[in-house]
């Protein structure tokens, strides 16, 4: 008998490549081991027939089903192929056809491994509850996928394929914590008070020292620091809730967080970057032009943008960068010397000057003259007598800065004939000047004039740049979000207003009078004449700025202090609040951490460590010998002594 297999046109390929068992010969092995035709033989032959007939049937199934299996997996492949062309919302991208090398020779193994190499896979098919991972290997083949990520750098620590991640500090530093902490702990308790100091004072005094210890030690976010040293003082009942912060609602710190939003908005529009690059298209066909366009046009940005740190890391670094890499001065590299570390810097020198210049150039400038104010030294019209004040001597620093530094810190690159073409190219990519930048123009000019005009006009300074930041927000320049956005305008607000507080109440409490006379009997001892205390405390005061690392923070540190001494040395009130106010800026440039710009420059890789600290050496002695000279003549011809 003859069985026909009626499964066999659903055969595969390779099932007719391959010798199949037909149903004749099936049963002629089957025959061959048969017992004799017995009746219990025929039943047996029967039993064989079904069985044979069942045979049969399975075969067809088996053969349906792997006939089915490579119709799947082909549309599988097919899928997947498909998935990967047209997935182009990611910002990933793959090799495509290093993919289809890899689903159509791949090997049947599976290897376990605790590290996967980079799989075309979704990361979340990858991710178990075990650490280990199956990951399909080709067997004769290498894979290269080409992983790049748009929003993330080549170390992503956050990828999938990291095994760790970088877990942020949280807490306060045990170490800073406790020497800060300690500072307080024995000057209240181990120190014996003064007859002349009251209990409140030293407790006081005590409580500002720890928070002043915090500042420099950092055991925690500066303004984080200043409110544990608020608390505490309230806590200990040394001031009351009220009088804790009653420097809350000071003009002159209101003032200061507006400046960060105006600032905001010359790096939003691009107001400043404009500015800038048009000096270098004027002034740029050489290094030493270059270099007095950058410097010149940061003059000019100041007083409307009152952050040194804004200014560097927003405006004038990217230029730096651009125009130094275009000359082939890489950071980091011998050709840095090329163009690079001049340019950075002779910015980062100048800069102090620039913010010594205009009283709204920088932050801690408007918080010097409300802590002379406390101390009974008024400056009539400040922005005017200010900007009068430091005019002839920040201008002739500003002019010497860069040929100073090109004749001691020369730049091997000389000459730079490209880059006014190429800030000519980036003004023709930036277009017309657009409505924004209109709008910021137009209101800054209204706020510097009534901060020039204010006193006159019955306009407090605070109230123009609340005026000048309405205008912002009512025509759209600036919104709510970026306001809320600007994190150091509100964490100088908390940490601002609690020094300022502080302050003010060590001089309400007598703290101040007690020191200033104390150092005044020293100075009287050494016969000194007043002019000559003025030389020395002023040395002293810039030269402890190697120990801070924010000039805001010396100033609500010792500002105060230092201008009681002055007063107790005879120095005439407004030549000390000034000058001590101008050094302030003119620190700036010491060391890599003395300033936000200091950080921003130093970071961009140009220029080396010991060179930071010999050029800010050099260059302190060079504006201390320009600002004591011509400001001598200068502030004698404007009657300040």
């Amino acid at each position: 008998m003859h069985y026909q297999n009626k499964n066999k046109t659903n055969a595969t390929p390779s099932d007719k490549d391959s010798p199949q068992p037909t149903q004749s010969s099936l049963f002629i092995v089957l025959s061959a081991h048969s017992p004799e035709q017995t009746p219990n033989g025929k039943r047996k032959k029967k039993r064989r027939r079904r069985q044979l007939s069942t045979f049969n049937s399975k075969q067809g199934i088996v053969s349906h089903f792997a006939s089915l299996s490579t119709q799947h997996t082909t549309k599988m492949e097919s899928l997947v192929l498909h998935s990967l062309s047209t997935t182009t919302t990611t910002s990933t991208s793959f090799s495509l056809s290093s993919t289809r090398t890899s689903l159509h020779n791949r090997s049947p193994k599976l290897i376990l491994s605790n590290k996967s190499p980079p799989s075309i896979f979704p990361s979340t098919l990858l991710t178990s509850s075990s650490s280990k991972r199956f990951t399909p290997l080709s067997k004769h083949h290498h894979h290269h996928f080409s992983l790049r990520s748009s929003s993330s750098p080549q170390n992503d620590t956050t990828s999938p394929l990291n095994d760790t991640a970088p877990t942020p500090q949280h807490g306060a530093k045990l170490l800073p914590f406790i020497i800060s902490i300690s500072i307080g702990l024995i000057v209240r308790f181990a120190i014996p008070k003064p007859i002349a100091v009251t209990p409140q004072a030293w407790q006081l005094l005590a409580i500002f020292l720890s928070t002043i210890g915090g500042l420099v030690l950092s055991p925690l976010p500066v303004g984080a620091w200043a409110f544990l040293g608020l608390t505490t003082s309230i806590v200990t009942n040394t001031l009351t809730f009220s009088t804790a912060f009653s420097a809350f609602t000071n003009e002159v710190i209101w003032l200061i967080v507006i400046s960060f939003f105006f600032a905001r908005g010359f790096v939003k529009t691009g107001l400043g970057d404009r500015i800038a690059t048009y000096f270098v298209k004027w002034l740029g066909k050489s290094t030493l032009g270059l270099s007095y366009g950058l410097t010149i046009s940061e003059a000019l940005i100041a007083p409307a943008m009152p952050s040194t740190t804004a200014r560097a890391g927003g405006v004038f670094l990217p230029i730096i960068k651009s125009l130094s890499l275009s000359a082939g001065s890489r950071p980091g590299d011998p050709s840095a010397k090329k163009l690079g570390s001049y340019l950075v810097q002779s910015q980062f020198q100048s800069a102090g000057n620039s913010s010594a210049l205009f009283l709204t150039a920088a932050a801690q400038n408007l918080l010097c003259l409300k802590l002379a104010e406390e101390l009974g030294v008024i400056v009539s019209n400040p922005w005017v007598s200010w900007f009068k004040a430091a005019s002839l001597p920040a201008l002739v620093a500003l002019l010497a800065t860069p040929l100073v530094l090109y004749k001691l810190y020369p730049p091997e690159t000389k000459d730079t004939p490209e880059a006014p073409a190429m800030a000519a190219k980036k003004l023709e990519h930036m277009g017309p000047v657009t409505k924004n930048e209109w709008v910021m123009v137009s209101t800054m000019l209204l706020a510097v004039s009534l901060w020039v005009f204010g006193e006159a006009l019955g306009i407090p300074s605070v109230v123009a740049a609340m005026i000048g930041l309405s205008i912002l927000l009512l025509l759209g320049v600036l919104d709510w979000d970026d306001c809320l956005s600007e994190k150091s305008a509100w964490d100088t607000l908390a940490w601002f207003a609690v020094l300022v507080g502080m302050a003010s109440q060590l001089t309400n409490l007598g703290i101040v009078t007690w020191m200033s006379d104390t150092v005044a009997k020293s100075l009287q001892s050494l016969s000194l004449s007043w002019p000559a205390a003025f030389g020395v405390l002023q040395a002293a005061y810039f030269f402890i700025h190697y120990l801070f690392a924010s000039q805001t923070g010396h100033v609500g540190a010792l500002y105060s202090a230092f201008l009681a001494m002055h007063l107790a040395a005879g120095v005439p009130g407004l030549l000390a609040a000034l000058a001590l106010a101008y050094n302030t800026n003119l620190f700036g440039a010491i060391t890599h951490y003395s300033s936000g710009h200091a950080a921003v420059y130093y970071g961009a890789g140009y220029v080396d460590l010991p060179d930071v600290f010999k050029m800010g050496f050099v260059m302190a002695v060079i504006n201390a010998l320009i600002w004591g000279v011509v400001g001598t003549f200068w502030w004698k011809f404007l009657g300040l002594y």
